[in-house]
């Protein structure tokens, strides 16, 4: 009987034990949930145009204020593991906005914090013109070109705004033509068919020196067919390919000793059925042999004065020999069949005329700079 009690009360001693572990073991309190923002607490010229986020650690964000000056809510997101919020919204400038964030630790006790900050006051804005426009349909050879109305300062925050996507995928680069112009285009003419969709998120961004982007921009174009014309300035002849078949042959004059055209690979950028070229805008007077004369069916190949275009007076010239100022001369009826079915974008190549190479930045003249150059960049 000794034995039996002792052992019995061994095993309620040993069980008492066990029940006072389990108390002095309980997991202890989960620690508060880390709110955080990309924006610190009272940051002055904040760039409207970067998102604003906020982030959880040890737990997650429930709720999400982001209050303007004249009290309204700026939208945002949570996402779907509620580690972080972004607005998707954009703000305004010169404002001073409040940011608070609630969120709940593993055992859901709540947190919140909240800050302030302001955004930039501009000393200017700059507004992008793209070509192509919107919905165009554009010529292998057509470059993307981009046109701020402002000198551009950080031209690598310039060119991380923009956002080319095309379907087939393409190679390409930028290039810079001047403090306010940078184009971008693949290392060979575009594919007929190919979509080119254009995202330039600009808006509220610093571009450098005090100047921010005024507005985003979007543009959806098209590759059309190629359209190809080979220009001789021997055989006096211009050879058009349309998809790689020649589909018209015409005779033509190109530009005279005294005036060659110069060779290189042109890109169409304009048309105009009737105009009057003027020598003097180019630096040409009037004196020094220039012209004032009229035009038909005339379809620009150069910013420098280089076009295709009816020449009734030099038919006797076309298919023999060159004597215009440098232009490509046509009959009336060649002149309107090449007007007519011209596009943006649409290439001519001149060979053999004894000019000098066409300047890269006459025009698009970009297929003259050779693709790892081109590639390299020139910021």
């Amino acid at each position: 009987m000794i034995a039996t009690l002792v052992t019995g009360c061994t095993g309620e001693s040993t069980a008492a034990g066990a029940r006072d572990g389990a108390s002095a073991t309980t997991t202890a309190p989960a620690e508060p949930v880390a709110l955080t923002s990309n924006v610190a607490d009272r940051a002055a010229d904040v760039a409207p145009g970067v998102p604003v986020t906020a982030t959880a650690a040890g737990g997650t964000i429930t709720e999400v204020a982001l209050t303007s000056p004249e009290g309204t809510v700026v939208a945002g997101q949570i996402a779907a593991d509620g580690l972080t919020w972004t607005n998707t919204e954009p703000l305004g400038y010169s404002k001073t906005y409040t940011l608070a964030v609630t969120g709940k630790n593993a055992d859901g006790r709540a947190e919140t914090t909240t800050s302030s900050f302001t955004t930039a006051t501009p000393r200017t804005y700059t507004y992008l013109s793209i070509n192509p426009l919107d919905g165009a349909t554009a010529g292998v050879g057509q470059p993307l070109a981009f046109y701020f109305d402002e000198p551009i300062a950080d031209r690598a925050a310039v060119e991380s705004m923009i956002s080319i996507t095309t379907s087939p995928a393409v190679e390409g680069a930028f290039y810079w033509y001047d403090e306010d112009e940078v184009h971008w285009r693949p290392q060979n003419f575009w594919t007929p068919g190919t979509t080119i969709t254009i995202d330039a998120k600009i808006y509220g961004k610093h571009v450098g020196n005090g100047i921010y982007g005024q507005e985003d921009r979007h543009v959806t174009a098209t590759i059309g067919d190629s359209v190809i014309h080979e220009a001789d300035g021997q055989t006096h002849q211009v050879v058009t390919k349309v998809n790689g078949e020649v589909t018209r042959t015409v005779p033509t004059s190109m530009g005279d000793a005294a005036n060659p055209t110069p060779v290189g690979t042109y890109v169409i950028t304009e048309k105009h059925d009737h105009m009057v070229m003027d020598s003097r805008t180019y630096g040409l007077s009037l004196e020094a042999g220039g012209y004032v004369t009229p035009v038909d069916w005339a379809t620009r190949m150069s910013n420098s004065g280089i076009f295709v275009h009816s020449a009734p007076w030099s038919i006797g010239d076309q298919g023999h020999r060159n004597v215009s100022h440098g232009c490509l001369n046509m009959s009336p009826e060649n002149a309107k069949f090449f007007f007519d079915n011209a596009k943006p974008g649409d290439v001519v190549i001149v060979t053999n005329s004894g000019g000098p190479a066409l300047e890269s930045w006459d025009g698009f003249g970009d297929w003259q700079v050779p693709w790892e150059e081109w590639k390299a960049g020139n910021r």
